[in-house]
């Protein structure tokens, strides 16, 4: 069994970086349910008529970090953490960060 930190660091890179990740390449595909949209505005205190466009353009940010654990994806941008599923592209959630 591969531990947490083997498959985070396997699969760790950087927007700007060469090697592109299956979040970035799949952006098109990112999508979240009603419920989700008002749980990632409530969470991050954003006022936006959509939460998924946000989303992609945090994740698409050249300092965003992007990590895969598990069947999710992380991606930390600025002062926020968001949570998509690996397979369906689902934003899960998304949460403040101290940085």
């Amino acid at each position: 069994m591969v531990d947490k930190y083997t498959v985070s660091y396997k699969y760790k890179w950087k927007c700007g970086d060469i090697k592109m990740n299956d979040l970035v390449e799949n952006i098109d595909k990112l999508h979240t349910t009603e419920m989700g949209a008002e749980r990632i505005k409530r969470n991050l205190q954003i006022e936006t008529s959509d939460a998924v466009q946000w989303c992609k353009a945090r994740i698409m940010d050249k300092d965003t970090k992007i990590e895969r654990i598990g069947k999710n994806w992380y991606a930390v941008a600025d002062d926020c953490k968001i949570t998509v599923n690996a397979h369906s592209y689902t934003i899960i959630t998304a949460h403040k960060v101290k940085i």
